[in-house]
């Protein structure tokens, strides 16, 4: 086992990265080195295996996956690399994986990318991406072929994210949901798209979370159920799961985690991304909400669904993680 880390500064990690160095192929005691530690904690242990053994460990990861070695699982492999990284250089890297899929649900992940990070944080995103891929986010957005129905959505909110800070303004948000509402439920046809994009362009997501609260306050109900009551298309359910995303991120994230892990979705990489990035964050409410919904514990649905295995033990240490 090894040495418990301290999240003290002047720890040096070297006897961590020793352990790891003499133990490479034992994964049961990378997971425990990697896994339980913070983030943070295991960038620095990164950092200073570097500096002993000249060799990057994530680089080492990828190698292993690649090489298909025995007892190597590429999703472990994926889901250490991710745990370790900065985190707007995961999320460069999560966005661009999903714009080279061909595929609506891996889009998915962008929208909790514009939708859960704060502006300075997108601007880091951006600048590894561009650092990384030599291109720029939000070209690769608009580029994307063939158009997909997040594409004008995703475009909106990155333009919100340029303009505006957490601003919030309740009688704006007021008059907004009224718009809303003028140009869907409330006229004949189908939502009125320039409205709904202008709106998430010019908003930021706090605002956007308090207009539809003030919707559902005004009208009596959900946003996403008037979406629901319109002849719905693409642009509809996809903008139906970015305002679930942006008024109630647990109760969205614990609708993908499930899916993902029952294999009810082609996003399968949706467990991992998830797992990592909000861990964190909002590890003790998505629990919470996980077992309210569905009368299970997470820990306990990651045991009967994944197959025993490196892979399962990253989730459940993941799983254990406490805000």
């Amino acid at each position: 086992m090894a040495t418990k880390i301290l999240a003290s500064s002047s720890h040096s990690f070297e006897n961590e990265c020793k352990e790891i160095h003499e133990s490479r192929g034992r994964w049961n005691h990378l997971i425990q080195a990697l896994v339980t530690r913070t983030q943070l904690e295991c960038r620095r242990i990164r950092e200073t295996y570097k500096d002993m053994y000249g060799e990057d460990l994530i680089t080492l990861l990828q190698k292993s996956s690649l090489r298909n070695q025995p007892g190597v699982s590429p999703k472990t492999c994926a889901a250490l690399s991710l745990w370790m990284l900065h985190p707007h250089e995961r999320d460069a890297i999560v966005a661009r994986e999903a714009l080279l899929q061909d595929s609506d649900t891996n889009h998915q992940a962008l929208v909790e990318i514009f939708v859960g990070r704060k502006s300075s944080h997108i601007a880091l995103i951006k600048q590894a991406y561009l650092s990384k891929y030599k291109t720029q986010l939000d070209q690769d957005i608009i580029n994307t072929e063939p158009p997909h129905p997040y594409q004008k959505i995703l475009v909106a909110l990155s333009t919100s994210h340029k303009a505006h800070q957490a601003d919030v303004n309740q009688h704006t948000a007021k008059c907004d949901a009224r718009r809303l509402y003028e140009t869907g439920e409330g006229s004949p046809g189908a939502i009125d798209e320039g409205t709904v994009l202008e709106i998430f362009t010019k908003r930021s997501i706090p605002h956007l979370k308090l207009t539809f609260s003030c919707y559902k306050h005004i009208y009596g109900h959900d946003y996403t159920k008037s979406i629901t009551d319109v002849n719905s298309g693409e642009f509809e359910d996809a903008l139906k799961k970015v305002v679930k995303c942006i008024c109630n991120p647990p109760n969205y994230y614990v609708k993908i985690l499930f899916a993902s892990i029952k294999g009810m979705t082609a996003d399968r990489g949706a467990i991992t991304r998830v797992m990592v990035s909000r861990s964190e964050t909002e590890m003790d409410e998505i629990q919470r909400v996980f077992k309210a919904k569905y009368g299970i514990e997470l820990r306990e649905t990651i045991c009967n669904s994944i197959p025993s295995g490196d892979y399962r033990d990253v989730l459940l240490a993941l799983a254990n993680k406490t805000v």
